[in-house]
Formats: structure tokens, C-alpha cells, sequence
């Protein structure tokens, strides 16, 4: 069993596809997406693809497995056409592993409790990570599908539950970072 995790689309329809496109190879137990699913922000300049209806009736295609967190370019509207409650913090439970879902804007690891074993997963910052802290807890930003940072590749990750790891792709599925969960 598998699950994808990707964050920061902001209204890619190439990233709202190649989410498909990995839903059709792998049929995902469940798809996490950290939040900045349609919206680019005052901030970030839109993609050339950027058309969130599109995007929207992509993920629409998989909504049962859609879990989705809230981020800082979210808005009510996404919720409503989506029909999923946003939540701005999320636990839930994956293998053994406490797995705590936030966009990254308003939680972090100092604010929050994370305990040996938790998984925490974010986005918002368009970099990638996939770490194990000296704690003892797992930290993954999956990076943005759309918009990286920091001369970054575009960026997903895929947690195998048989395996027990979390790998880091770039958008043409090279494999950049695998992290055992042990």
C-alpha cells in the first residue's frame, strides 16, 4: 500500500495531472496534499498553466483518498467545491506511526509535541526535506509540484507501507532521497 504526498500545486493543472498520472500507476491508498492546492497568493507569480477549475475537476476524480490540509492561499470556496473540511492541523494514524498534517504556515516542530516515532509531514516553504531528528520523530516537506524554491526540482513524495520508507521524487520520478521508517 501506498500514499502520495504532495503540497503547493497553486492551481497547476500539470501538477494536478501527474497526480493522476501516479494515481493511476500506483492506485494510492490515500493522497495527502499539505495545503496551496489552487491559489497562488500575492506572493508567488501564478503558473503558466494556472487554471484551478481544471485542477479541481482533476482532484475531483480521486476525492475519496483526498486528504487535505489548509494552507495560507486556501480559501472557503476550495472547501465547498471540494466538499472536504480543510483542517489546519490533522492527526492521523499511518502503520504505527502517529502522522501529524499541517501546511506549515501556522505549526512547526517547535509548536507542536513530537514525540519518537510521529511522523510530521508540511509544505508551505517549497523545499524539500526528509529527515529523522535526533528525537527520534520523521520530518517531510515534500517540496511544491508547481513552484520550488531555492533552485529546487519540482517534488513529491510516496510513503510504501510495506517498506516502512518515505521516498522523495522530482516531477519526472527520479528518485532524490529514501528515508527508512524504522
Amino acid at each position: 500500500m501506498k500514499i502520495l504526498i504532495a503540497s503547493d500545486l497553486h492551481g497547476s493543472v500539470e501538477s494536478s495531472n501527474k497526480i493522476l498520472e501516479l494515481d493511476s500507476k500506483f492506485n494510492f491508498e490515500k493522497i495527502i496534499l499539505l495545503g496551496d492546492i489552487n491559489f497562488s497568493g500575492a506572493r508567488n507569480v501564478p503558473p503558466q498553466d494556472y487554471y484551478p477549475i481544471s485542477v479541481c475537476e482533476n482532484l475531483s476524480k480521486v476525492k475519496d483518498k483526498l486528504e487535505i490540509i489548509r494552507g495560507n492561499c486556501d480559501s472557503r470556496v476550495d472547501e465547498f467545491v471540494f466538499g472536504i473540511k480543510f483542517e489546519d492541523l490533522k492527526h492521523i494514524k499511518i502503520g504505527n506511526h502517529r502522522v501529524i498534517l499541517t501546511h506549515g504556515d501556522l505549526y512547526n516542530e517547535e509548536n507542536l509535541l513530537l514525540m519518537r516515532g510521529d511522523i510530521f509531514m508540511y509544505g508551505h516553504t517549497h523545499i524539500f526535506e526528509l529527515e529523522k531528528r535526533n528525537d527520534g520523530y520523521y520530518v517531510l516537506n515534500p517540496g511544491s509540484l508547481t513552484l520550488p524554491k531555492n533552485n529546487n526540482p519540482k517534488t513529491y513524495a510516496i510513503y510504501d507501507l510495506d517498506k516502512e520508507e518515505i521516498t522523495l521524487y522530482d516531477i519526472n520520478d527520479k528518485v532524490l532521497k529514501t528515508l527508512e521508517l524504522n
